[in-house]
């Protein structure tokens, strides 16, 4: 199997997309097409045999990685973000040979660890109860900086959302991965590296959430489970959430979810829903 990776930077990084890229080029024993997707901005000096693909526009994270990995070949993909990196050589080789084996196996998510110790928030492992974070098993969710997946599958799934442009691309990727007859595996014994780093808690942030989460359910969910979904994260945003205008533009989020439809829509199965629900996490929260 081939690999195209995509390496997704607004160019803001340069000393982390070196280290990134270098951990990509160190790998062994595979075949890979590297690009780097520059999200309005035109990479300049990158290693050779990695190629760049500028984008006018920050079109947002779906977009810039569906651009990348329309531009590389392989039969598998690996999407990195910049501020990610490989600490073994073997990691992709590995990941590879799992393909292989298993023709069932739609898309793997590695074991997130910050080097310098500093404890890994739970998002980051992709399943409803955390537990051991090295303990491998069956992904429900995803961590979305550095995501292998099966070309065919990424196809069947239509991609990364597009318009979601960031916050629970992921989700959709993998509930459609599923929808496939694929399984979405957390792969606990394999590891990236990645620094921890409080995510900025904005408006901006606020509103994309909702309104993202209202789309999920839009895109993916049969109709009875859809206020389902919605409304159990209503009731977890308001016992979670303190500040008035972080629930204000919240709800605006919701609002805007509710008003404008996404593309795209495609129910899953029920079949889809009962697997999603042994695997840990019915597609209700």
């Amino acid at each position: 199997m081939t690999i195209g990776v995509v390496v997704l930077t607004m160019g803001t990084r340069s000393q982390e997309l070196s280290r990134a890229l270098e951990s990509v080029l160190a790998q062994v024993d595979v075949d890979l097409d590297v690009v780097v997707v520059g999200n309005g901005w035109d990479p300049q000096g990158l290693p050779p045999g990695v190629r760049a693909l500028g984008l006018a526009e920050n079109r947002g994270i779906p977009a810039g990685r569906n651009a990348g990995a329309a531009v590389v070949s392989g039969d598998l993909l690996f999407f990195l973000d910049d501020d990610a990196w490989l600490p073994d050589p073997h990691f992709l080789s590995t990941v590879r040979d799992r393909f292989a084996r298993d023709p069932r196996l739609g898309l793997i998510q590695p074991r997130v660890v910050d080097p310098t110790g500093a404890t890994s928030p739970g998002r980051w492992v992709p399943r409803l109860r955390v537990g051991d974070p090295g303990q491998p098993g069956p992904a429900t969710a995803l961590w979305e900086g550095a995501t292998v997946i099966r070309r065919s599958v990424f196809d069947r799934a239509g991609g990364w959302p597009d318009e979601f442009f960031y916050a629970h691309e992921g989700i959709d990727l993998v509930w459609r991965v599923w929808d496939a007859g694929y399984v979405a595996w957390y792969a606990g014994d394999l590891v990236v590296h990645h620094p921890v780093i409080d995510p900025l808690r904005h408006a901006e942030f606020y509103r994309m959430n909702a309104r993202n989460r209202v789309w999920l359910a839009r895109r993916n969910l049969p109709v009875v489970l859809e206020p389902l979904y919605v409304g159990t994260w209503v009731g977890l945003t308001v016992a979670r959430v303190r500040e008035r205008d972080a629930l204000r533009a919240w709800f605006a989020g919701l609002g805007e979810g509710m008003r404008v439809a996404p593309a795209g829509r495609r129910p899953m199965r029920w079949s889809t829903v009962w697997a999603l629900t042994r695997a840990g996490r019915p597609p209700v929260i």
